[in-house]
């Protein structure tokens, strides 16, 4: 009963706080952990805030692998609840019209592979098709040549796969071209464009000043037949544009009679090599919208003028305008996304592929180990608002800690190894668990015969003490920067006395050379060999953090940092 002991409760719920959080927790946390537990004590809250502090102080003179060790030992099931799944998640907000279902579609670039950017888009559609069923529509917006990678059509579809949408069907735009000539024709013959052949520069004069180029009142045979000659490449590229007429007054220029078809010369289009006259992108995306039965659109406020631009072909052709919700900025530091700079560093060697995890790629970041739920869950968790925010790369390391935490076996890495030859030591065998919340997974061993490889960073001449974890204790001597390693005994609560670190460890004969990349450089060490059986895995290597095992062979292992 906590009644009897109340501090041996406060120890336990300050100890699953440290562990949980990584940190030491403060008091008034502790006493709202045990009071909500045990309300028998509420009657007691001065005794029990006096020896909250002395918990905490406990557990703050305590290492992170000892916590993990005590709450294991002294309270299993405090420490299995950490790994609880929790499937509640706060819900998107409704959509307007939705009841029925949706028609939504995602729609990039084949400019190069998807980043963590575009995964907001696609997640937030990919939701909502889900909760409220209907079609989920990938369009690939191929209608710029000039950024047009050819390689990417595979890429983007290979990324779409990977972040596991429920896509219903593909349509790539630059197949497409016959349908948006014809309604081309037909937005002339309404009256709600026109072929304006006028110098560029000039046209923008004119529309600052509010003014209709001479194109404007053209009649609509004329425009029809100025047309016909576009696509008969009677005109070379910056002779002829197609413009809506919109409202020469409105405020904003850039919604003055607009430019929705127009000439490129080169270079050519890598599927449509023939073609020259393009549709720009506020009549092809509406085009589409309305042929593919589009009814509600999610994307970045970045396009609030474009869809006051689109509404004006909507209302020239007397279409259904789609419910539109514009969400705020993501800010997204730390990482490349420029397709263009991505590529030219690519080029140049800077970075090894589109996977190198110094770039904000999916690729890149399935090459670390995120899984593509932690990816959803963290654009889900964002969600519509128009806030502008910036994206926490701990949210995400968060949100995958929850997938791999539960699944990801443990084992020892040594980066920078020292031998260390341990005098008077006695033939040992660890026994160290493979997962600390899973005890039918069973144990790996490994053997102490002698030597070991122990982290250099952790050999300091102020250090007197180690523990090597699952194994003994070991004193250490210093001959100036030189140390030797003598048996301390296995007393656990001698090394706790003496404040030892516990430190990972390999025996030297059985170690595997290891290297890890992280986005900061390489670090190279040692591995346990039962690694080699983890290829593709995430595993956690203790005191490091959780790491994806990339390649294994003779030569040893190479793994890439996920997370802490």
């Amino acid at each position: 009963m906590a009644g009897d002991d109340p501090k041996s409760a406060l120890f336990l719920c300050a100890l699953q706080n440290a562990v949980k959080h990584g940190g030491v927790p403060q008091a008034g946390a502790v006493i709202g952990m045990v009071m909500g537990t045990h309300p028998e004590l509420r009657s007691r809250a001065k005794e029990v805030s006096a020896l909250a502090k002395e918990a905490i102080a406990e557990v703050a003179a305590l290492s992170v692998d000892e916590r993990v060790a005590r709450l294991q030992a002294d309270a299993p099931e405090q420490y299995t609840a950490l790994f609880a799944k929790h499937e509640h998640r706060k819900g998107l907000p409704d959509l307007e019209g939705a009841e029925h279902g949706v028609v939504m579609r995602f729609a990039p670039n084949p400019s190069g592979p998807l980043h963590i950017g575009h995964a907001r888009a696609a997640a937030l559609n990919d939701a909502y098709v889900k909760q409220y069923g209907g079609r989920y529509i990938l369009r690939i917006e191929d209608t710029d040549p000039k950024r047009v990678d050819p390689d990417a059509y595979e890429m983007v579809k290979e990324d779409i796969r990977w972040l596991g949408l429920e896509i219903t069907e593909t349509v790539t735009q630059s197949d497409r071209l016959p349908f948006y000539y014809e309604l081309c024709r037909e937005l002339i013959g309404r009256g709600g464009a026109y072929v304006c052949t006028c110098d560029n520069e000039h046209f923008k004069e004119l529309k600052q000043a509010k003014v209709a180029c001479p194109c404007r009142d053209q009649p609509v045979e004329t425009g029809l037949a100025l047309w016909e000659k576009m696509l008969a490449h009677g005109f070379s590229e910056g002779e002829a544009t197609v413009r809506v007429r919109t409202d020469l007054f409105n405020p904003d220029p850039a919604m003055r009679d607009f430019p929705v078809f127009r000439i490129l010369d080169a270079p050519a289009h890598p599927k449509k090599p023939d073609a020259f006259v393009y549709p720009l992108m506020n009549f092809s995306v509406v085009a589409d919208d309305h042929l593919l039965g589009v009814t509600h659109v999610i994307r970045g406020k970045d396009h609030i003028a474009n869809t006051r631009r689109q509404r004006y072909i909507y209302d020239h052709f007397g279409w259904e305008v789609p419910v539109y919700r514009h969400y705020g900025r993501m800010g997204i530091e730390g990482v490349v996304l420029s397709t263009s700079q991505m590529r030219k560093g690519i080029d140049d060697g800077v970075y090894t592929g589109w996977d190198d995890i110094r770039l904000g790629t999916l690729r890149a970041l399935a090459r670390r180990g995120i899984s593509p739920e932690a990816v959803k869950n963290a654009m889900l968790a964002i969600g519509i608002g128009d806030t502008d925010i910036s994206f926490s790369w701990d949210n995400l390391f968060a949100e995958n800690k929850k997938i791999v935490d539960p699944v990801a076996n443990r084992y020892f890495f040594v980066p920078d190894p020292v031998t260390a030859t341990i005098a008077g030591a006695p033939h040992h065998v660890a026994h160290a668990q493979l997962h600390p919340g899973d005890a039918a997974r069973g144990v790996r061993t490994l053997a102490f015969e002698g030597s070991v490889l122990l982290p250099a960073a952790e050999l300091r001449p102020e250090v007197t003490m180690v523990r090597l974890k699952d194994l003994f204790n070991v004193n250490l001597a210093w001959d100036g920067a030189t140390p030797s390693f003598a048996y301390a005994g296995d007393s656990l609560a001698d090394a706790r006395a003496a404040k030892a670190h516990i430190i990972q460890w390999l025996p030297a004969q059985e170690a595997v050379p290891c290297t890890l990349l992280t986005p900061e450089g390489e670090m190279t060490g040692a591995c346990e060999p039962a690694v080699r059986s983890e290829l593709d895995k995430v595993v956690q290597f203790e005191r490091v953090g959780f790491v994806r095992i990339d390649a294994v062979s003779e030569d040893g292992v190479r793994a890439y940092f996920t997370h802490k």
